[in-house]
């Protein structure tokens, strides 16, 4: 997202969820320790109803608060700062009470965090609490399919998060299904497939605290004995614009698209330090989280994790346990000065631009990260690498000289962020599959500010800066493309649409071999 755009859309969010900015100073030495109670007024209230917290503390202060979390992540678990809170107030007195509206939460488990002096240092235990919908209790889609099994081999997958609007105390159970599959209460489906291959079923129902009831047809493709577990991964980038919440409705959305994108590994971007955690608990999947932009999600275990550097961090996926496995690299590099507005907007000579590049922090990001990959890259027919994310600059491979009227008279500009990873020996799945970039330009931004911007006034570059590199033998590209669902409507007029970012998403699909 780009400077101006964050104005606008300071000025039409209201009425969506805002992300409230807590008390700034971490915890200083002089922070009192841990003390004193915190009570929530009911576990779980209807979406819209007030919560109210009962606090008492034997160090009073004037800017102690309360910080309310989503429970998947963000709040200050270890005593620091993660994330900001949802909302928030202070606290000051020995005792009191704060009550909260739930108006702006979207159904879900969230934590309450009663902090000291601005900081994050726990005065108390935390408390969870549920928001739930009145309404009757659904599935974001009819049909789901889950992870891959494998005659013979022990199975189990999650669908307890996929339902929504049930309340505390939501039940699952079996309808009907596949003989080897059994679903607890939990909703966590088991068993181990027999026979022969080919795609299991099973109908699951959820009944909601309410009485409300939704059905699910869960779909597991089974593999034959001896099979490798997966043969085809499909991979996708995908920015979630400040987690999704500048949509109403966003969760439900996310999760849908995630499930009909057909995708098994995810590379988040704006996280904002827990929506990662909360798609996986949705999808019942693995993941990863930063404590700001970046997350992973995974339908196969995640089983190591290489950590952050600079704008980018690593982990690596078993997509069939130690016989076939994956490293994943997820990047977020800077956003600002942005290149196409030094090239369309200020007319800058190629040097002028590359030099901004550099100011912007996106050369050092892509070297650190590839710095940081190199050994793995090395080693890639091994075990193949990804690198993917919002690069936030275009490709040398979209701005040729067939293009420079699109490209306001540039053409050959050697954009650092892609031209360092094709040198280190990195392919562009997206151009692999799509060479031609004037048949298939693969515009990532932007959806929702179209070229001519009804809201601006201006005409905006439209470019592909989310990318998907991968190196080694063990993964082939079969195809790649870039995702939107519907037809968005452009800022100001986005807050309904089905699609919940402001860039669009690129999945590749590979074939998986050794």
């Amino acid at each position: 997202m780009r400077d101006w755009q964050r104005r606008v859309l300071a000025a039409v969010s209201v009425g969506m969820l805002a992300l409230s900015a807590a008390p700034a100073a971490a915890g200083t030495e002089d922070s009192p320790e841990s003390s004193g109670s915190l009570a929530a007024s009911a576990e779980a209230v209807v979406a819209g109803e007030s919560i109210s917290f009962d606090y008492a503390t034997a160090e009073p202060h004037d800017t102690n608060w309360i910080g309310l979390y989503d429970a998947n992540g963000g709040g200050p678990v270890d005593e620091e700062y993660v994330s900001p809170s949802l909302d928030w107030q202070y606290t000051p007195g020995t005792e009191g009470t704060a009550e909260f509206a739930t108006s702006s939460l979207e159904p879900g488990a969230y934590t309450a965090f009663y902090l000291a002096r601005d900081g994050y240092t726990w005065l108390a235990d935390p408390v969870d609490f549920q928001v739930h919908s009145d309404g009757e209790i659904s599935f974001p889609v009819d049909e789901a399919t889950l992870r891959n099994a494998r005659v013979g081999d022990p199975y189990e997958a999650r669908l307890g998060g996929l339902a929504t609007d049930g309340g505390p105390g939501t039940v699952f159970r079996r309808v009907d299904g596949d003989d080897w599959i059994d679903v607890a209460e939990d909703g966590t489906i088991s068993g181990t497939p027999d026979g022969t291959g080919g795609d299991a079923r099973v109908t699951v129902e959820a009944t909601g605290a309410n009485g409300s009831t939704a059905r699910l047809t869960a779909v597991v493709p089974v593999r034959e004995r001896g099979q490798p577990l997966v043969d085809e991964v499909s991979v996708l980038s995908y920015n979630t614009w400040h987690g999704g919440t500048q949509v109403n409705g966003y969760h439900d959305k996310q999760v849908r698209f995630l499930l009909e994108s057909g995708a098994d590994i995810v590379g988040l971007q704006e996280t904002e330090g827990r929506h990662a955690a909360r798609l996986a608990d949705a999808l019942g999947w693995y993941h990863w989280q930063s404590s700001g932009s970046l997350g992973v999600v995974s339908r196969y275990p995640i089983v190591e994790e290489y950590g952050q550097v600079n704008a980018s961090a690593g982990v690596r996926v078993a997509l069939d346990g130690p016989d076939s496995q994956v490293n994943v690299w997820n990047a977020h590099l800077g956003y600002t000065p942005y290149g196409p507005y030094d090239a369309c907007f200020s007319g800058m000579s190629v040097d002028e631009i590359l030099a901004r590049e550099a100011k912007s922090g996106r050369t050092q990001q892509i070297t650190d990260t590839l710095e940081a990959m190199s050994g793995q890259v090395e080693a890639a027919d091994e075990t193949p690498v990804l690198l993917m994310g919002d690069f936030n600059a275009p490709s040398h491979l979209d701005w040729t000289e067939e293009l420079r009227e699109k490209n306001c008279g540039y053409a050959d500009v050697p954009w650092p962020t892609a031209v360092r990873p094709t040198e280190a020996g990195l392919t562009d799945t997206y151009r692999a599959a799509n060479p031609d970039p004037v048949a298939t330009p693969g515009t990532t931004w932007s959806p929702l500010y179209p070229f001519h911007d009804g809201s601006t006034g201006r005409d905006e570059p439209q470019d592909r800066i989310d990318f998907i590199y991968q190196a080694g033998n063990g993964l082939t590209v079969r195809d790649s493309r870039e995702m939107v669902v519907g037809e968005p409507r452009p800022v100001p007029d986005h807050a309904d649409n089905e699609w919940t970012s402001d860039h669009a998403a690129v999945l590749t699909r590979f074939s998986v071999s050794g």
